[in-house]
């Protein structure tokens, strides 16, 4: 393999890992296939990179494509690859368990929203001068009219203080 190949195999392959970091499975797999094109698929490097493009496949909603390739991983010459391509393919094949729609929350498609006008959005700014003021009125609280309020004082405090003293007092008395 020259130089020259191996240095398009190592961007190709950087950008797949990094695409699929940030969840950009489609374009992960654009760079790792064509990452896997330029390294020989029987070597260990080269097994690595499929291992990464069977977890892109997957992500990608491509799980036939993934498990096709789990299965010729599964008879790679490197041993690692072969258990890892094993491993992956049982996990692949393993039946998808039922979950109750409460379960599950939905996620709403916000690719959309670099599309809509700026009125459309939550966050627009007329919107959100109103809800400031909203917001605002929220957190002030009721003014109240103290001709409502019973100012009187019930005697409880002083109750309460006699009962302290009394009782601090006995203790010191009997010395505990």
């Amino acid at each position: 393999m020259s130089s020259e190949n191996k240095e398009k195999f190592q961007i190709e392959y950087q950008a797949g890992k990094v695409a699929f970091e940030r969840g950009e499975y489609r374009a992960s797999v654009k760079h790792l296939e064509a990452a896997c094109a330029l390294m020989n698929r029987t070597s260990r490097l080269g097994g690595e990179a499929q291992m990464w493009l069977v977890t892109a496949y997957e992500a990608a909603g491509k799980k036939p494509e993934a498990i096709a390739l789990c299965q010729q991983l599964s008879r790679h010459p490197d041993t690692e690859t072969r258990k890892e391509g094993k491993r992956l393919l049982y996990i692949l094949q393993a039946p998808e368990l039922k979950r109750p729609a409460e379960w599950m929350t939905q996620i709403p498609d916000l690719g959309a929203i670099a599309e809509s006008s700026p009125e459309d959005r939550r966050g627009s700014q007329s919107a959100s001068g109103s809800s400031k003021r909203d917001r605002k009125d929220k957190l002030e609280p009721e003014p109240i009219d103290l001709s409502q309020v019973n100012t009187k004082d019930n005697q409880f405090i002083w109750v309460a203080l006699i009962a302290l003293i009394l009782t601090v007092g006995g203790l010191i008395w009997l010395g505990v």
